[in-house]
């Protein structure tokens, strides 16, 4: 990850926050939903005015990472708990989204943008981290439990008008 630099999310930031976000979950996921559900989602979730939405929410933190110029990932963590009811702590935080651009995966951005986030719970008095994870996104899975998170209840994630089967993960700080 030498030259990669990891800096706060700014409104100049949203284009290509945006882009970097479609481009990551259409690489990802895109092949399992119909057209019109996965328009929908990134319309909701990822479009520009979704993005500017979520900066401008003081709920929210972003952290960017970029090298050379080019955006490469970021996080987006969430200052309060997006899952009370399988919520073991009280001060618990969520990992909203971590990304990194379809070219830049396995250079170690994952990890500086993760060693960030868990850093900033801390930091902000967080006693549990929560993440929705795909339940088939087996890498995601292996990437978070290297962060000590464990699956703790069986959810749902919706795009469009399907619904996802997601895992719940967790961690005690």
């Amino acid at each position: 990850m030498t030259g990669t630099l990891l800096r706060p999310a700014t409104q100049a930031d949203i284009p290509a926050l945006s882009r970097l976000a479609i481009d990551s979950f259409v690489a990802k996921f895109g092949e399992l939903y119909r057209a019109e559900d996965l328009a929908a989602f990134l319309a909701e979730a990822l479009e520009e005015p979704a993005i500017a939405a979520e900066l401008a929410n003081p709920a929210r933190l972003y952290r960017l990472a970029q090298a050379g110029g080019q955006l490469l990932g970021f996080c987006k963590l969430g200052l309060g708990c997006g899952f009370p009811e399988h919520a073991r702590g009280s001060r618990v935080m969520e990992l909203k989204q971590l990304y990194t651009a379809p070219q830049a995966t396995g250079r170690g951005i994952g990890g500086a943008l993760m060693d960030w986030a868990m850093a900033e719970f801390a930091a902000r008095g967080a006693d549990e981290v929560q993440i929705s994870v795909y339940s088939e996104n087996f890498g995601a899975h292996r990437f978070y439990q290297r962060y000590g998170f464990a699956k703790v209840a069986d959810i749902t994630f919706r795009v469009g008008e399907q619904l996802d089967p997601e895992f719940l993960f967790a961690r005690m700080l």
